[in-house]
């Protein structure tokens, strides 16, 4: 994988941290803060289980209805 290859991917894991955020949070403030620190929200979501029972897809999916 060269170097392209890994910042597309790094870009699009941000912006789904960001969906996972705005749709539990609606808050501007806590959306900065998890564009900062995306990497850190996206394990922490996993670790508290907002991405269980088929979250981890159901969230981008309710953007696009």
């Amino acid at each position: 994988m060269n170097k392209r290859d890994s910042s597309i991917v790094y870009m699009l894991l941000g912006i789904y941290a960001l969906m996972i955020n705005w749709h539990y949070n609606h808050n501007i403030i806590l959306l900065i803060l998890a564009y900062i620190f995306w990497p850190l929200y996206l394990i922490y979501a996993l670790l508290i289980g907002d991405l269980s029972h088929g979250m981890w897809k159901e969230i981008p999916l309710s953007y696009f209805k």
